[in-house]
């Protein structure tokens, strides 16, 4: 398993896997790896021939009062993780690398990223089309996998790569948790154990909305309003959004009918935590 710093380095390698005839997955990653990447990972090794992992920290995604200083690197985890799982090579470039001194070429999306996470981070999603386009440029891969924990952002990739031609396939892959229902996250590490007791509140809130979707409630503001409710009683937690939405167009609705996705983003303390459900 390599580590590859450069993109020139990086793109001959997968011209001499396609000259082989191989396949190619990428796994995008901002690196601080988890269970949940492996997951991601595993299933990207079972599915190509090769496969690259970025571990990248994207600046462009970053507001400026968000963690970007302190987000959580590792490389050392991250590379057993990336070799235990079966991968082919970390691609862990500089910023610097990825955006010259005179970058100005952006990425940017008039719809799906306007709610949601996009209404409380607003430029965070032209940072993640940008970076994930010049991935997809740099390793041309067959497939490139990423998690439902981040659904809006799943959604949003599979609409850039079907407006753009990318000739890609986008795999999402299910929420990995931890046994105690946590979705597991990075930003994870951030928390107490009081706080990290309390982010419990988020998938236990999930579950009530639904399984009242699940016996036949349709309101979407009374689903709502059973969640916000539950995640209310936890004095820790303090909600940015929670919201009902269709799938995978991410429209409001006010009947829940077709696919939906039930998605919040909340507060524990200083760190903000996402978590969703999808469901038909």
């Amino acid at each position: 398993m390599e580590i590859i710093e450069k993109i020139d380095e990086l793109r001959e390698i997968v011209k001499k896997w396609r000259l082989e005839g191989k396949t190619v997955g990428l796994v995008p990653t901002m690196g601080y790896l988890h269970e949940g990447h492996k997951s991601l990972i595993v299933r990207a090794v079972a599915e190509n021939d090769k496969v690259v992992v970025s571990d990248f920290v994207n600046p462009m995604q970053f507001g400026p009062t968000e963690d970007l200083a302190t987000y959580p690197r590792d490389l050392d985890h991250d590379a057993k993780l990336v070799e235990d799982a079966g991968a082919d090579l970390i691609f862990h470039p500089e910023p610097s690398e990825m955006y010259l001194d005179d970058f100005s070429s952006y990425v940017d999306m008039n719809t799906l990223t306007k709610g949601l996470c996009g209404k409380t981070r607003p430029i965070h999603f032209r940072g993640v089309c940008t970076v994930l386009a010049k991935l997809f440029n740099i390793v041309t891969p067959d497939k490139a996998y990423f998690g439902q924990k981040d659904a809006q952002q799943l959604a949003v990739v599979k609409h850039m790569v079907s407006d753009l031609n990318f000739g890609l396939e986008i795999v999402g892959c299910p929420i990995i948790r931890e046994e105690d229902g946590l979705a597991k996250s990075s930003r994870n590490t951030y928390l107490s154990p009081e706080e990290r007791k309390a982010g419990l509140v988020l998938s236990r809130s999930l579950k009530h909305g639904k399984e009242a979707i699940e016996a036949g409630e349709k309101d979407a503001t009374k689903v709502i309003g059973l969640i916000t409710d539950e995640i209310n009683k936890e004095p820790l937690a303090k909600i940015d959004y929670v919201e009902i939405v269709t799938w995978p167009d991410l429209k409001e609705v006010s009947t829940i009918e077709g696919s939906v996705l039930c998605a919040m983003a909340v507060y524990i303390g200083k760190t903000r935590l996402i978590d969703n459900f999808i469901i038909d």
